[in-house]
């Protein structure tokens, strides 16, 4: 916003000017009628939908811990609870919650700041053949992991796969087989790409070679042959 006035011909040209900016600005600012009456019958001016719900992702015993000189003991044996590590706890406990991704947890159930816990919604659309369940269009949003922290970037790729893990420990097993870390275990699901493929396609590639050279001598008459 742009402010002229008109200065005299006697005013001290080098005399520090006081500028009030919030006058300036009620001074400058326009209200419609019905900006004026929105605001009057105290209508909501913005609102976000649908809700997005951040969900941590870290390793075991990884979460973000903020403690004192006083509770340091405390905070380190028993570590406040996640959004993640209550996905584990109502895995175990409910069993619909296990056919369900950890980012679709928050439309089925509510994050309660204080307690820790999901609790399921208790409005909402009814889901079909769940008694008791009720969604919405609530979003789960994952934390970014850059990939240079190998096993948390592995461990967010299992959980935005793998429905219903129980812990963290369950996540490694593939097919009755435990696996030492998340990322063997994302390579025997066959998340990951290799050069597999391409050596395959080059030894295929070498095998056609081969035999459609054979195939070329074998149409080839020497010349010492031909009478």
């Amino acid at each position: 916003m742009a402010v002229f006035g008109v200065q005299t011909e006697n005013s001290d040209r080098n005399a520090v000017r006081v500028i009030d900016e919030i006058a300036q600005y009620q001074a400058g600012r326009y209200i419609s009628s019905n900006e004026a009456a929105w605001r009057i019958f105290s209508f909501p001016m913005h609102e976000r939908n649908p809700a997005v719900i951040h969900l941590s992702i870290h390793l075991e015993n990884g979460q973000r811990v903020c403690f004192t000189n006083a509770n340091v003991l405390q905070r380190a044996l028993n570590p406040p609870g996640t959004t993640l590590t209550a996905f584990f706890t109502l895995c175990q406990e409910d069993a619909f919650a296990r056919t369900l991704l950890y980012s679709e947890v928050p439309s089925y159930y509510t994050w309660n700041e204080t307690k820790k816990v999901f609790i399921r919604r208790r409005r909402g659309e009814p889901v079909d053949g769940q008694p008791g369940i009720f969604r919405e269009n609530t979003i789960g949003r994952l934390y970014t992991v850059h990939p240079n922290q190998d096993e948390c970037f592995y461990l967010r790729k299992l959980l935005v796969n793998v429905p219903g893990p129980r812990s963290f420990h369950e996540l490694k097993i593939v097919d009755g087989v435990t696996h030492a870390t998340f990322r063997s275990a994302c390579q025997a699901l066959n998340f990951l790409e290799s050069d597999q493929q391409w050596d395959i396609c080059t030894l295929l590639k070498t095998i056609r070679g081969a035999h459609d050279f054979n195939k070329s001598k074998q149409r080839c008459i020497p010349i010492s042959n031909i009478k």
